[in-house]
């Protein structure tokens, strides 16, 4: 099972060092694959060093996607932590 999500980064700082922690936790929760797309750049989401690559900025717009049995309830559970700008603001 294949799912996605685009998501825009609504937190003032964007992707730096916490919420990264915090993604890459979530994503290593989950059985399924998971990239992460900025732009031309396409990374694993359950690597730090990976995600931090991305340099994502407040209003970027990433894509997720999951592809595994939990795909769906792992783009709804990332989604939601985005939506929640990491409980920064």
């Amino acid at each position: 099972m294949e799912a996605r999500a685009i998501v825009t980064l609504r937190n003032r700082y964007g992707l730096h060092a916490r919420p990264i922690k915090m993604f890459v936790e979530l994503t290593n929760s989950r059985d399924s694959e998971i990239s992460v797309t900025k732009g031309d750049r396409t990374v694993n989401g359950k690597s730090i060093l990976d995600m931090m690559t991305l340099a994502a900025a407040m209003g970027d717009d990433l894509e997720i996607v999951a592809k595994g049995d939990d795909a769906e309830r792992a783009i709804d559970d990332l989604r939601r932590l985005v939506e929640s700008k990491f409980g920064e603001e």
